[in-house]
């Protein structure tokens, strides 16, 4: 191995040792206490650590780094106190998630690194917000990202570096090629010769780079940071290296063959690059001794410190409380004169307001630009905001909310339009298992909103029509919204926007050129998980959102005999109990009202609650009134079928005679 110091000074290559010594000799620690059965996991990267090493001091402490399982050495160049990261990894309170996730799957805003998650491709799409927040900043910062060669087969991977490539974004994807997905071999996970090679399809510079060198990754780092910096851009390198141990300890390395793990031996950049510091005369064997003994000495003094912390004690409200990021809702009231609007335009004055409220607001979607959105919502936002706030994203769902995800992470709030509510299956990873659990893995807020044009009525069919909010009512950690009218539409949005927490926003596309009412000119909020009583009657509750709220005004219209509590919840994540319960203790009768299909939609954990909670108040059993339980069809005759407006009338007539 052939070591070329250019013109670092001996204090520069000493420095470069202590830094990849110490995680070496952590390591072998971490083996110890793991047999010791004192750690429960561990994913070692023996064997990797210049690539970690070289890479993190190659940047300033402001600039983010988002490692991945096998990058202890991104923590300790950066100085986390080695306390904290044993008590992480012990599970104790110090640590950076208070127990409730492992290893390395955290991230700290005080040292801008962000953890990964175990699906991996997330990770990428996330360096490509962060970086966007930086170049729309001006500030001359690089966003450094890590993966496997593994996790490139992912269509993530894929996506963020498209998006980093038309975006111009300053993003190093790191690849660490270190020949294994667990125990797949490399000739299992791709044909091409190099992964280095994929970044010439997406107009990317691409190199590759000897992983187990720490001056030729350091030195490459400084070089390409020196250019991005002068002119913004995505770099794609793949790291040669190899790891010495298993995927997990508990996975062994039986799969490789033994003259493969015999030569990487003699490339370890740790012992290859102290013996170019001895040959060189810049390190002794007694510094060296000495260093290794006051690495080991605060290993150590820290580990003492972590097992000396007491053990968590759980409570429910410590779990709870933290599943959500704090957020004081902020009263605002308008006194200005009213304007009769459209469901639609309710939707783009909170859009166009809250882009006047918020300067760090970033709209992103697919056609949102100059073509204004698949309903025109955002028509003519690029004239008076501009492209680099108006967003059109290419047609990966994915690697758009993990973006969403970056920017809030560097100080930006995101709305993310979804052109139809059944396309956010494609990104429903990022959704469900990032921007939900965020704040309860390691406190770190979620501040995008994602738009869902949903519903059905239109003949669109089952790729165009879902009312899909029960996907997302069962996750914890996001919040659901769902209004009726206008006036709620925009007052409802406002505040989704002003929350850090994630939030889903459903517009029903039949309600957006239908339906109109008075809404303030100005801006104004309405609170999260306040549902509003319609109608006031004493025979039954009627419980509603969306669509159904018009579909059941009607049939009380042509029923005026009904006495009815007609409830809207306008909010489906918080669910305003209190409401519900206070009318159905009033009515002793309840029917709950939902398009979405029958089965496993909100209307049976709202049934279930009642039932709990008010049982000795009821008269007749709870009704649930819904689609078919089937996907939604194409020809009018079907459609009407499978939607239940043409069933409510008979159910409700039906429980009031019970």
């Amino acid at each position: 191995m052939i070591f070329y110091r250019h013109d670092l000074s001996n204090n520069q290559l000493l420095d470069l040792y202590k830094k990849i010594l110490k995680p070496r000799l952590i390591e072998e620690k971490m083996l110890i206490l793991i047999r010791q059965g004192k750690v429960s996991k561990w994913f070692s990267g023996i064997g990797q650590e210049a690539i970690s090493v070289g890479i993190t001091a190659a940047l300033d402490e402001t600039e983010y780094v988002l490692p991945m399982h096998r990058n202890l050495g991104v923590f300790t160049t950066r100085n986390i106190p080695l306390h904290r990261l044993f008590s992480q990894w012990q599970g104790k309170a110090n640590g950076f998630t208070k127990g409730r996730d492992r290893s390395f799957h955290f991230g700290t805003q005080e040292y801008n690194i962000i953890g990964m998650i175990s699906h991996l491709g997330p990770q990428l799409g996330i360096a490509d917000g962060i970086a966007l927040a930086d170049k729309l900043q001006k500030n001359k910062k690089v966003t450094a990202v890590f993966t496997g060669e593994g996790a490139t087969s992912e269509g993530d991977f894929h996506e963020a570096l498209n998006i980093a490539a038309v975006w111009k974004l300053p993003v190093i994807f790191v690849i660490e090629n270190n020949g294994y997905g667990l125990s797949t071999p490399t000739n299992e996970q791709y044909s091409c010769e190099n992964l280095a090679d994929k970044g010439v399809g997406y107009g990317i510079e691409s190199y590759i780079i000897d992983g187990n060198n720490i001056l030729e990754v350091y030195n490459k780092i400084l070089q390409l940071k020196a250019h991005m910096q002068e002119d913004p851009h995505p770099v794609l390198l793949e790291f040669k290296t190899f790891r010495m141990r298993g995927h997990e300890e508990a996975s062994g390395t039986k799969y490789v063959p033994e003259d493969m793990m015999k030569e990487w031996a003699t490339k370890d950049p740790v012992d290859n690059y102290r013996m170019f510091l001895l040959d060189q005369g810049i390190l002794t064997e007694e510094y060296d001794t000495i260093l290794r003994g006051e690495i080991k000495q605060e290993i150590d003094e820290n580990l003492a410190i972590a097992n000396a912390e007491p053990e968590i004690v759980p409570t429910y409200s410590g779990e709870l409380d933290d599943v959500y990021a704090p957020y004081e809702y902020e009263e605002v009231n308008s006194k200005s004169e009213t304007r009769n609007i459209r469901f639609i335009d309710a939707i783009r004055n909170s859009l166009e307001q809250s882009l006047q409220r918020h300067y760090r607001l970033i709209l992103m979607g697919q056609d949102i630009a100059e073509y204004g959105g698949a309903f025109k919502i955002t028509e003519g936002f690029v004239d008076f905001f501009g492209k680099d706030r108006i967003r059109n994203t290419p047609i990966c769902e994915s690697a758009v909310v993990s973006a969403g995800m970056g920017l809030s992470i560097n100080g930006y709030k995101a709305v993310v339009e979804m052109q139809f509510a059944d396309f956010v299956s494609t990104g429903f990873n990022p959704i469900v298992n990032l921007l939900a659990k965020s704040h309860y893995r390691w406190g770190e807020k979620a501040d995008v909103v994602i738009r869902m044009p949903c519903g059905g009525g239109t003949q669109a069919g089952p790729f165009h029509s879902q009312t899909n909010e029960a996907w997302f009512t069962k996750t914890p950690g996001l919040k659901v919204v769902y209004p009726a009218f206008p006036y709620d539409a925009k007052g409802l949005l406002n505040t989704s926007i002003n929350d850090p927490n994630p939030v889903l926003f459903f517009e029903h596309k039949q309600l957006y050129r239908s339906v109109y009412q008075d809404v303030p000119i100005d801006y104004y909020t309405i609170p999260l998980g306040k549902a509003a009583l319609l109608k006031e009657g004493k025979s039954v509750t009627i419980i509603a959102f969306g669509a159904t709220v018009h579909w059941a005004l009607e049939t009380l219209a042509n029923n005026p005999e009904i006495e009815a509590d007609l409830i809207d919840l306008r909010t489906l994540q918080p669910l305003d109990t209190e409401a519900i319960f206070a009318s159905v203790k009033k009515t002793g009768k309840v029917i709950i009202y939902q398009e979405d299909t029958l089965f496993g939609g909100i209307a049976s954990d709202i049934s279930a609650l009642i039932m709990e909670e008010c049982f000795e108040y009821l008269d007749a059993p709870v009704k649930r009134v819904a689609s078919l339980d089937s996907p939604i069809p194409f020809t009018k005759a079907l459609e009407d079928q499978f939607l239940p407006k043409n069933r409510f009338e008979e159910v409700l007539l039906e429980l009031l005679r019970y």
